[in-house]
């Protein structure tokens, strides 16, 4: 077990963020287009903060059908710089609203930091878990050279694992998958790399193995790169991954609007889940990725929040001790 390993994510951690959000730019990308309805009525602003990544075609497309616009809104878009930016934009009221996966949120939590989940933003259909083909909705992986002599999870001991961020989602599902398999963290050397910098480390060979996600899943493929594993659908097994939340006195004192976005995304997330090669389009054309619609997993846009879906995050962090205790969710679902 790895009880109490990653308890160091605190304030700290999320007071760096809060500097680098302030110092990130995160010019607005996009917007509603006024139609006929919007002439006749004063729309809401709503600061959204993105990861910039291609499951975003369901929020980009929810915007150009207009769902947004029906109820009131307009969005004033940015990209984060990482997950835990995104988490202190939400908590300080830089931004209204932030995506975020479920991980990085609980362990925010876990650290006093008040949020709410507005909406769910993408995840897994049902069963993805026991599915032997985990790369059609799955964007990110665990990935080992071409030339490495590794052919399952323990041969990893002793080695190097590149992931984004120390401490972070990618860490976390790639911990508890090798621990699943006999592999303690502690007998890994973990390096922080950038998802474009960790494709080139692989093909080198300076290390072993490299969690990455979509555009960089392709193109470590590309450079004969082998998926050893997909962590993250092991961890979370279906459902939603991720979130649209936002800080406590956000929802509080913006709950109207909160309700309202609640709606468009629901409706953005069902036209996606009708249209998935359009909505996916659309994320790789805003994110300027060089990819095919075929070169990217279909996600699972859900339409409503399960809680079970949290819970069952919440129960392996606890139970692994990326979390002390499972954490009380009652509340943590804002209810228009």
């Amino acid at each position: 077990m790895m009880k109490n390993r990653m308890r160091a994510l605190g304030a700290a951690a999320i007071a760096g963020a809060l500097a680098l959000t302030a110092c990130s730019g995160g010019g607005s990308d996009a917007g509603t287009e006024s139609g006929d309805q919007g002439a006749a009525q004063e729309l809401t602003t709503l600061k959204v903060m993105t990861m910039g990544l291609t499951f975003d075609g369901a929020l980009y497309g929810g915007i150009e059908q207009g769902f947004f616009e029906e109820e009131g809104l307009e969005l004033e878009l940015s990209i984060m710089a990482n997950p835990p930016a995104g988490l202190a934009a939400a908590q300080s009221g830089q931004v209204d609203i932030a995506y975020a996966p479920t991980i990085p949120v609980l362990i925010a939590m876990n650290e006093g930091i008040e949020l709410q989940v507005v909406a769910s933003a993408n995840g897994l259909p049902p069963g993805a878990a026991n599915d032997p083909n985990p790369e059609k909705f799955d964007d990110s992986g665990l990935f080992v050279g071409a030339d490495s002599g590794i052919e399952s999870l323990e041969d990893l001991r002793g080695k190097t694992i590149a992931v984004p961020a120390r401490k972070a989602v990618m860490e976390i599902v790639t911990a508890i998958e090798l621990e699943n398999a006999g592999v303690g963290s502690d007998e890994i050397e973990w390096v922080a790399l950038d998802l474009a910098s960790a494709v080139t480390a692989l093909d080198q060979g300076t290390i072993d193995a490299a969690g990455l996600v979509s555009p960089f899943t392709a193109q470590a493929r590309e450079a004969g790169a082998m998926k050893l594993a997909s962590p993250t659908v092991s961890f979370f097994e279906e459902g939603a991954m991720a979130y649209w939340f936002a800080g406590s006195n956000t929802v509080e004192t913006k709950s109207e609007a909160m309700a309202a976005f609640q709606r468009a995304i629901a409706k953005s997330n069902a036209w996606a889940t009708e249209h998935p090669e359009e909505a996916i389009q659309l994320g790789i054309d805003r994110t300027g990725v060089d990819l095919t619609v075929d070169q990217v997993g279909t996600p699972v846009w859900p339409v409503e929040v399960e809680i079970e879906d949290l819970n069952r995050a919440n129960r392996k962090l606890a139970q692994y001790g990326f979390l002390p205790a499972e954490l009380d969710l009652s509340g943590f679902v804002f209810s228009g």
